[in-house]
Order: structure tokens, then sequence, then C-alpha cells
């Protein structure tokens, strides 16, 4: 099964492709979709959805899991990243992939055991798991990962 996870955001959009066969995985692809700052937002949601369509296509995912949104400081930037992962959503269901939500605290507590954990810590457990040689970076692309793989641990 090809697991694809979003990280989304209004410039920085994280990714990550796992398959996940037989209870383990592999990283396939990671990486990020980047929208210059100062991008008006109805341009933002735009190359959002443009390179949402084109990632999709180039994956072939079989899930996408999607960062749940829990809580923000700043109004204005949970506006923003909400439609921006709307965006998302939609696009993967223009395509028919299956959908799934995480929250960062259900991600963290898959990873690492514990719901506090340190972004810190969930990157190193997102290169532990996949046997990478260094964190994922961007840090986006590692939080992708990260929700590929508890999707993958959800799945048993």
């Amino acid at each position: 099964m090809r697991i694809l996870g979003i990280d989304p955001g209004t410039h920085i959009v994280g990714y990550g492709l796992i398959d996940y066969v037989n209870g383990s995985y592999t990283a396939e692809t990671y990486g990020s979709l980047q929208v210059a700052s100062g991008t008006p937002i109805p341009d933002t949601l735009i190359s959002i959805y443009d390179d949402m369509s084109e990632l999709l296509s180039l994956t072939q995912p079989d899930v996408m899991v999607v960062e749940q949104l829990f809580f923000f400081r700043n109004v204005t930037t949970a506006i923003s990243v909400a439609q921006a992962r709307g965006v998302i959503v939609l696009t993967g269901r223009q395509k028919e992939i299956t959908l799934a939500e995480y929250t960062p605290m259900q991600v963290k507590m898959t990873l690492t055991g514990h719901g506090r954990a340190s972004k810190r810590d969930v990157q190193e457990m997102v290169k532990d798991l996949l046997k990478l040689e260094k964190i994922p970076k961007p840090d986006d692309a590692a939080d992708g990962l990260a929700l590929a793989i508890t999707h993958a641990h959800y799945l048993g």
C-alpha cells in the first residue's frame, strides 16, 4: 500500500510517501511543495492545487493522510492553513484517493509513545523507523513521513 502523508501549510506543504507491505514500510520519496512568501492567498491556493494534482499523479498513493488542524494562536494563520488544507483534501478526493486524518498528538503518541514529544523526537523516530541516514529535510517533509507511518501503524 502506498501511503502519502501531507503536512498542510500556506507556503510550505510537506509530503512523505511510504510503501507499506507485510507490516513493514520504506520511504519512497519526500519533500515539500513551496509557494513564495507574500503570494496572495487566492494565488497560493491555486498553486497548492496545481502542485498537489501533479504530486498525486506522480506518486499514485492508495491513501492520503492529512494532518488535522487542532489549535492556532493566530486566527489569520488558522484560516489560511485551513483553506490550504481544504484545497489539499479536495484535490485528493477529486482523484478518488482514500483520505485519513490524524492530529499531531496522535502522531506523537504513535511514533514516540507520548503526546508531548518534541518535534525533534518525532523526526528522530522517522529517521530510525525508515532506516534513513539523516533526518528528512525540510521539517515539513519529516512531518509528512510521520503522518504516513502513523497510518501504517493504525492499519496494524
